[in-house]
């Protein structure tokens, strides 16, 4: 069996924000040369997540403004963990949205169905963070 380890960094200029890494992943899966496996993605920070979803930009709005409506940004001061912080939010946007995903590796293809597509999902933005990418098989 053979393993693969890589990290993919982000620097997101805005306090939330939804990123498609699915291609990134899928280039990880190249380079690894695995063709039959699993791939686990999970976000290294706990403000951070990566999810499986649709691509499509209504939906990720709706996500937004959901997950605001959850776990509001303001007023601060709501929240026990904001002395001397501002995001405790985005601890909660995190634990809602998950922390990894596994998928299955077919033929050196992720096996996604046909919308299915990995997301990196920020709630307390610009910093720099990572997500790091482990597969596994043969």
């Amino acid at each position: 069996m053979k393993s693969y380890r890589k990290e993919l960094w982000f620097n997101v200029p805005t306090r939330r924000a939804f990123i498609n890494i699915t291609g990134q992943v899928q280039d990880c899966l190249g380079e690894s040369g695995i063709t039959e496996g699993l791939v686990l993605c999970n976000a290294m920070h706990i403000t951070a997540s990566v999810f499986i979803n649709d691509d499509e930009s209504g939906l990720h709005q709706d996500y937004d403004e959901w997950l605001e409506r959850l776990a509001p940004h303001a007023p601060v001061a709501q929240y026990r963990h904001n002395v001397g912080e501002d995001n405790a939010d985005a601890h909660m946007k995190r634990q809602i949205m998950g922390r990894e995903v596994v998928v299955a590796v077919t033929a050196g293809q992720l096996d996604l169905g046909t919308w299915e597509r990995i997301f990196y999902g920020e709630f307390d933005g610009r910093r720099r963070k990572r997500v790091l990418v482990k597969i596994i098989g043969e």
